[in-house]
């Protein structure tokens, strides 16, 4: 039967039908992507974006309201600049089209042939020879033959010739597909999914396609890997206002980075970038609108994972044990991140919100934020690169009795453990600087040559022989994060107290003790210890700190001539811990042997 007419379900299923061939060759994809950066991701991108679509869809009679959903689904569910690129020219589409029950081959050639400049302004710089090219191509080539049929399968099975033909030519129009033999990989990927439109509107077996439809919407996440990185952070948001303005957004933020797509419309904008200030991104981002999505994926430690393994055995924490970047990079640690709410917007704990940014806002927030665990899906995403790098995984979790972030990593754990994966995921009982310590001791063990058992029982019977103590300067911040009552607080105030934080052998948060000075309270860690050290040696300590590094300094030297041992190191309290611990904080940790 000939389809001179399409509505939304025939539109859906066409789509599907694209999907499933895209999918077929996403790791072909995958391996000749070379542009902008050999990232070897653009088929998992384009399969991610299409899923995105495929799930939140809502097809209806009316051609409007479907392309409608589309556009909308796409921008929320956009990957990559493939993806995004995809789903601006969907977009474009959208907003170009009439209110109508039916797409007829006049009204869909019209609103190809306006769309294509959406996805063009969409590129900070666009490249010719890439899927851009194709896509324009491809549209300019229906256009041309929109009087000369009414039927859709005859003009698309003709013009995907055209884009057939317009892949082909793309190294002669980029040096670099020309230099490692490969057509563009995104245009390649556009042109799947044009085959796939084709196969559907052959034999439209609406059956076959829900046979696949579960299969491709498991499909896995995507990562990146190369070694020429000038950039580091492969950074998304996704944001939402009324109002909002593509270009200006565009021009504030080019100098962060490379690889910059700004796609959407005027009420949701979708952005891609490379970058190393991922954070100065989303403190720019949070003055346009409401953040809704962040991703950022740190492509250096990926290439450095499966180039340059330091161990058979992965080191996993989340984002609130406290270390320093050196000692992330030096032991080649994955971190979790935690997710901070501010002022209704998601950030990742030190990726999107760093601890001087944090600080310097806190106390001008008129509703104070609030913290969150990661989702289950975010955390399996990263077991699901580590096990296909490593043999083994060793998981150190703050203590469950804090966080519900232990629960969400035991639960994504499962299903690598069940398919035979060696995983232990450690309830530390610590948080901050304690934490910090025990991973960071995990660490040196595997690099000494100890293996997966031997540092999974070394760390548990460790456990009991860290602590840490925390300094807190005023009750100000836990009164407003809720940990403290309004009452207490201003008692504490009037006071003039300053109580000192542990954690019991549960991992509960326990008042240590109190004293009526800053200077006491230091001096009662002093004592704390240095009793310590002389029932039991210490053999490693650091101090951490919410925004007084002066103090910190100066609590450090002491810590040293006390002990006759510099600390492992001095850092920023994770701004999840700053929430409640509050600035001026100040916390000492140590293990003991």
């Amino acid at each position: 039967m000939k389809v001179n007419n399409v509505n939304g379900e025939v539109l859906y299923n066409a789509f599907l039908s694209g999907v499933i061939h895209v999918r077929k060759q996403k790791n072909a994809l995958n391996k000749m992507n070379v542009f902008p950066i050999p990232d070897g991701d653009t088929g998992s991108n384009l399969i991610s974006t299409m899923n995105a679509i495929i799930e939140e869809t809502k097809f209806e009679n009316s051609i409007k309201a479907t392309i409608n959903s589309m556009a909308d689904a796409a921008l929320i569910g956009a990957r990559g600049n493939s993806g995004i690129i995809f789903a601006q020219f969907i977009n474009g589409i959208n907003e170009e089209i009439n209110d109508t029950e039916v797409l007829t081959i006049s009204t869909f050639a019209e609103a190809l042939k306006r769309a294509v400049p959406y996805a063009y302004k969409a590129i900070l710089n666009p490249v010719e020879g890439t899927m851009i090219t194709v896509i324009r191509e491809w549209s300019e080539a229906v256009y041309k033959l929109k009087d000369a049929t009414k039927n859709f399968e005859e003009i698309i099975i003709s013009t995907l010739e055209d884009a057939k033909i317009s892949l082909a030519n793309t190294p002669n129009l980029l040096e670099i597909l020309k230099k490692h033999s490969v057509v563009d990989s995104g245009a390649s990927g556009f042109v799947s999914f044009l085959q796939g439109i084709v196969n559907f509107l052959k034999d439209k077996n609406i059956i076959k396609l829900k046979l696949h439809m579960e299969e491709i919407l498991l499909e896995e996440e995507a990562y990146n890997f190369t070694a020429d990185i000038t950039y580091r952070y492969c950074t998304e948001a996704l944001i939402s206002n009324e109002n909002l303005n593509s270009d200006e957004i565009k021009n504030e933020i080019k100098h962060l980075g490379d690889s910059l797509i700004v796609a959407g419309n005027s009420k949701k904008i979708r952005i891609h970038i490379h970058t190393n200030k991922p954070d100065e991104l989303f403190y720019i981002l949070r003055e346009k609108g409401k953040i809704v999505q962040q991703k950022v994926d740190d492509m250096k430690k990926q290439y450095e994972v499966v180039n340059n393994r330091k161990s058979k055995t992965a080191i996993l924490t989340d984002s609130i044990a406290d270390l320093p970047e050196a000692l992330i990079e030096k032991y080649q640690i994955h971190v979790i991140p935690l997710n901070l709410i501010i002022e209704d917007s998601p950030y990742l704990d030190k990726l999107t919100i760093k601890p001087d940014k944090f600080y310097s806002m806190i106390d001008s927030l008129k509703e104070y934020p609030t913290s969150s665990q990661p989702t289950i899906k975010s955390v399996e995403n990263i077991f699901s690169f580590l096990v296909s790098h490593y043999e083994s995984i060793i998981t150190i979790i703050v203590s469950k009795e804090m966080s519900g972030t232990f629960n969400a990593v035991q639960k994504a754990s499962e299903k690598f453990i069940e398919e035979g994966k060696k995983i232990t995921v450690i309830n530390s009982k610590l948080n901050s600087g304690a934490e910090g310590l025990l991973v960071l001791e995990a660490a040196k063990l595997l690099e000494s040559g100890k293996n997966y058992e031997q540092v999974v029982e070394i760390i548990e019977e460790t456990i009991n022989r860290a602590k840490i103590y925390v300094s807190v300067n005023t009750f100000k911040y836990m009164v407003r994060g809720g940990r403290v009552s309004a009452m207490k607080g201003f008692i504490g105030k009037i006071l003039n107290l300053k109580p000192i934080i542990s954690i019991d052998e549960n991992g509960k948060g326990i008042a240590f003790g109190k004293t009526f000075s800053t200077k006491a309270n230091t001096k009662k860690i002093l004592d704390i210890v240095k009793k310590a050290n002389q029932e039991n040696r210490i053999i490693s300590y650091n101090v951490v700190h919410a925004n007084c590094h002066i103090k910190a300094s100066e609590l450090a030297l002491k810590l040293t001539e006390n002990l006759g041992q510099a600390p492992e190191y001095i850092t920023e309290i994770s701004p999840v811990v700053g929430l409640n611990a509050g600035i001026g904080a100040i916390a000492v940790s140590f293990i003991s042997c």
